[in-house]
């Protein structure tokens, strides 16, 4: 008979404000029969600590606390293989996906479909599943098998070297329920992705399943005795981490890793010819620059984007830093087909300022407002309040005839914009905007044109301008 306690995070996001009150509880808890777990979204590249050191900052955080594995979440993979790769290589403790690939199927290198963790000789096999990404895989470079048939290979693979099989599942929680019934060798399941949180463990067709909410704000916590493969729950809870104090050697930690993310992206890239401009409502260069670069790097009839994708404007010189602070979002430039007057509609809403105004938020958005859609290919009419006209390419645009946009995956959601949902045949690429903003910023045309403005408004119907 042995006893094994299990502490587990999951979807952090990088909140390591939270995650350095969760190191404190931690450091209460664990004992000599302590594994500690991660279920995915740990790393989240909002954060300026993870964009100036390649994703090492959170490595050094869980080394730290002496996590044993972590699973890979969508999170971990939106600043591409090459840092998912850089990251799994560096990490003294197993990055775990079973079906998670390059976008050539090969196996990533650093990456673990599984690991066997001997705990005071307990064997636990330990298997990771990742979140299939959708039309985003291929902008990813990542290709993704059907985690439920990659849990069973894994399984049959270990078969005989282990006494229990844990899983860290970061495809949510009403998909881990039927991996109860289909798969019973699960013992215990550690849920993440959808953002649960369960005051304590569940016990499902004998399976131990726990999830620990979000962003730091709880630690979850397994208390099991085994017995010949058996395992038994002996107790269970998730504990918020509000009121605990913050862990000294974390806040060392990110302290440092921020001066050297700060000095690394502070570097200059390039001086501006002239200063780039942003407003939420009115139109301005910085959010014409975008839609121009969006247009012209994805090759379509028009370039479309949001002012609210932007926090300030750009002046004097561009770095990275900067545009972390400018363009927050992590949102990818995505190209797809839609009819005219589902754009037009669009438009005529974006003239009010309360639609403009309203909370942008929304998956992948880091800003706070919604704000004011900004054209590239594309002239408008319009009174103030409602659009006359647009011409694409000279062009009156035509209700029912398709045109091709290049935009943000926020955008073809329809978050903020809800007639921009009614697209096909979207494409993403791996690129985030604050990359549209930093390629063509420095090329002249694209900087004198992104002045020129696109909305033309008029007194009276018919009225020339």
């Amino acid at each position: 008979m042995m006893r094994l306690k299990i502490l587990h995070t999951n979807d952090v996001h990088s909140n390591f404000e939270n995650f350095a009150k969760v190191a404190t509880l931690i450091k209460q808890h664990k004992d000599e029969d302590t594994i500690i777990l991660d279920g995915g979204d740990f790393a989240d590249f909002k954060s300026i600590e993870l964009q100036g050191t390649r994703g090492l900052a959170a490595i050094e955080l869980l080394e730290a606390i002496s996590y044993d594995a972590l699973t890979i979440g969508n999170n971990e993979m939106f600043n591409g293989i090459e840092t998912l790769e850089y990251m799994a290589g560096k990490s003294p403790f197993p990055f775990i996906s079973n079906n998670l690939y390059k976008k050539n199927k090969t196996e990533i290198n650093g990456v673990f479909k599984s690991a066997i963790l001997n705990k005071n000789g307990l064997r636990i096999l330990i298997t990771g599943s990742s979140p299939h990404m959708g039309e985003f895989n291929d902008g990813l470079g990542i290709y993704m098998t059907d985690y439920k048939e990659a849990i069973i290979e894994e399984i049959k693979r270990n078969e005989g070297k282990y006494d229990i099989c844990l899983l860290l599942s970061h495809v949510g929680t009403l998909a881990d329920e039927p991996l109860t019934i289909d798969i019973p060798e699960i013992d215990i399941i550690i849920s993440a992705h959808d953002h649960k949180l369960f005051n304590e463990a569940k016990v499902i067709n004998n399976t131990i399943m726990n999830s620990a909410g979000n962003y730091g704000e709880h630690l979850g916590i397994l208390e099991l005795e085994i017995n010949e493969g058996e395992v038994k729950l002996l107790h269970s809870t998730t504990i918020s981490s509000m009121d605990v104090e913050k862990d000294e050697q974390i806040l060392s930690l990110l302290k440092i890793n921020k001066e050297k993310a700060i000095e690394v992206l502070g570097q200059p890239l390039y001086p501006l010819a002239q200063s780039l401009w942003h407003d939420v409502i009115e139109e301005n260069p910085l959010t014409n620059l975008i839609a121009d670069g969006l247009k012209d790097m994805l090759n379509c009839d028009i370039g479309l984007i949001n002012s609210g994708i932007c926090n300030a404007g750009v002046f004097n010189e561009l770095s990275n830093k900067k545009l972390i602070e400018v363009c927050p979002s992590p949102l990818n430039p995505t190209s797809f087909e839609m009819q005219g007057k589902y754009i037009k509609q669009a438009l005529e809403q974006s003239l009010d300022a309360q639609i403009c105004l309203a909370d942008g938020r929304g998956p992948g958005f880091r800003g706070r407002f919604v704000g004011r859609l900004h054209v590239s290919g594309a002239k408008i009419e319009h009174d103030g309040k409602k659009v006359h006209a647009v011409y694409v390419n000279e062009r009156v645009l035509e209700d029912e005839t398709w045109y091709t946009v290049a935009s943000s995956d926020y955008l073809q959601r329809g978050s903020g914009y809800e007639s921009l949902a009614n697209n096909r045949n979207e494409k993403y690429l791996a690129e985030e905007i604050k990359d549209v903003i930093r390629v063509y910023a420095n090329k002249p045309e694209f900087n004198e044109q992104a002045y020129i403005n696109r909305w033309k408004e008029f007194s009276k119907v018919g009225e020339v301008y």
